[in-house]
């Protein structure tokens, strides 16, 4: 069996009902994410934002779905409140509930990377905030009509116990997207809605290579991680994002899983 094949038991998330945001090339983690879901038999719905036909164009690389269909692809701006608003109606179009919600959400104006932490303005600060932290509840909540029967959503992160070099305010917003992680799982949890995270290490996607200076990463990252990293392969933390939403995570919420060849329990 080669490293990374699955067995042929049956799939994790047979008849499981995935919302997974954040595909925007098939670099994307969110893009694997969707992949290995559908994979593990899960019928799954994309969000996208912006450039709504490159998701589109991307969304028919994925499995074909039952109707031999790619998956349907929704428009959601997290910081648009009509688009909140009316998510659960416009996934509702497409399956009769949700198991599972992925966030795959993040950006920073290029003023709140790259060594810039000292000088980075409110606005900009407040920007990252509310797309990379504030929108998980926003999605969690938009998302809850659907989940009537419980079910899990998983973020994605990196590490926010250390100051990273040029990472700065979105080092700040994953810090509070894991506290944000920890109070949903608090006030969803009487719902039966777990909410965890997958801390990456870094990987090559479009938002990585956006960041001033990112090669100090995947330059060092390789060397210190006891398990190596390789910076192309997102398959390891897609499959953490996927046993996550399945029912092998019963009782567990509030938790980051570290998917980092081991980087996070180094001391050098």
């Amino acid at each position: 069996m080669a490293a990374w094949e699955w067995g042929t038991e049956v799939g994790l998330l047979d008849g499981k009902r995935i919302l997974v945001t954040g595909v925007l090339t098939n670099s994307s983690i969110g893009f694997h994410v969707a992949r290995v879901a559908q994979e593990q038999g899960a019928q799954v719905v994309l969000t996208g934002f912006g450039r709504m036909s490159l998701v589109e164009r991307v969304a028919k690389r994925l499995p074909s779905g039952q109707a031999g269909d790619p998956p349907p692809v929704i428009e959601l701006d997290v910081t648009n409140a009509e688009h909140l608003d009316s998510l659960a109606d416009r996934v509702g179009e497409h399956v009769d509930g949700l198991d599972g919600v992925v966030h795959a959400i993040g950006f920073a104006p290029q003023s709140a990377l790259g060594g810039n932490f000292l000088e980075t303005p409110w606005e900009d600060v407040s920007t990252a905030v509310q797309i990379s932290t504030y929108s998980l509840k926003s999605l969690a909540m938009a998302c809850l009509p659907l989940m009537k029967g419980g079910g899990s959503v998983v973020g994605l992160d990196f590490d926010a116990t250390k100051a990273w070099p040029v990472y700065d305010w979105m080092g700040v917003a994953k810090a509070a997207l894991e506290s944000t992680s920890r109070y949903l799982a608090r006030y969803l949890g009487p719902q039966g809605v777990r909410v965890n995270l997958v801390a990456a290490g870094p990987l090559s996607t479009m938002a990585a290579k956006s960041i001033p200076g990112f090669e100090e990463f995947t330059d060092i990252w390789p060397k210190t991680a006891p398990l190596g990293w390789d910076v192309a392969d997102a398959e390891p933390t897609a499959r953490a994002c996927v046993a996550l939403l399945s029912d092998w995570f019963p009782a567990t919420t509030g938790e980051i899983v570290h998917v980092d060849g081991g980087v996070h329990a180094m001391g050098a």
